[in-house]
């Protein structure tokens, strides 16, 4: 059985505490007890080994046992999604964290049904961002992925402008993401559109940013696991796996 990990910010001296919802989460639903290991980290590559000395109602008291930084994976990988429906959004965030995917980009596509607008906005990205906190520590990643802020199609445009390389995801695409060239460094980012797919207007603007349509396989695959798909293929390719 692995290691649980909480998430904290305090990683300093021999002795640790760990309440708040992390600490209440490890005491009162995973019962941990004296003498068990877990991880604490900060979600940037710092993590503490620790051992549980006394399991109180709601926090636990930790001894450190070691210290040490995790290098931050590259290349680095960042995955625009269209809004899908429902809470399909959150299965994308979730499977993209467990793979490895480094940035989640939200993007309202011309033909996203879901749009988020007035104070949906900052309920459902706190949705996503919970997602892939809860699926990190899950995973075993101490380097969270990033949600970023809701994108526009121009502000894509400028990520993958300014990307080492920009991939659309597209099913008329004449090349397949496995034979893609791949650049030595930078940013990876790859376009994952909604139900709808990818308008023609957005291919044409995302051509001109240098992105390069591609197929991703024989099947059309739901945008909700296009994403991890995607980013298995390109994590294997570049050795993160």
């Amino acid at each position: 059985m692995s290691v649980p990990v909480f998430l904290s910010q305090e990683l300093d001296g021999p002795e640790l505490t760990l309440a708040g919802p992390e600490g209440r989460h490890a005491a009162a639903v995973r019962r941990l007890r004296a003498g068990e290991r877990i991880d604490l980290t900060d979600g940037a590559g710092a993590v503490a080994e620790c051992v549980v000395r006394e399991a109180l109602k709601d926090s636990l008291r930790l001894e450190v046992l070691r210290r040490y930084d995790v290098e931050p994976p590259r290349p680095r990988l960042v995955v625009v999604q269209g809004l899908p429906k429902g809470d399909r959004g959150e299965l994308a965030v979730e499977m993209m964290t467990e793979a490895g995917v480094d940035v989640i980009v939200p993007w309202a596509a011309s033909r996203s049904i879901t749009q988020w607008k007035g104070d949906k906005v900052a309920k459902a990205l706190g949705r996503w961002r919970s997602t892939a906190r809860e699926a990190g520590k899950q995973a075993r990643r101490f380097h969270l992925p990033e949600v970023a802020e809701p994108a526009s199609t121009a502000q894509v445009e400028r990520l993958l402008a300014d990307a080492a390389l920009g991939l659309v995801l597209h099913e008329e695409a004449a090349e397949p993401l496995s034979k893609v060239a791949l650049p030595a460094g930078g940013d990876i980012v790859i376009v994952v559109g909604p139900e709808g797919g990818v308008s023609e207007q957005e291919i044409a603007a995302f051509r001109a940013a240098k992105a390069v349509p591609v197929l991703l396989g024989p099947t059309v695959l739901r945008t909700s696991t296009a994403g991890v798909a995607a980013a298995s293929v390109l994590l294997s390719r570049t050795g993160r796996w």
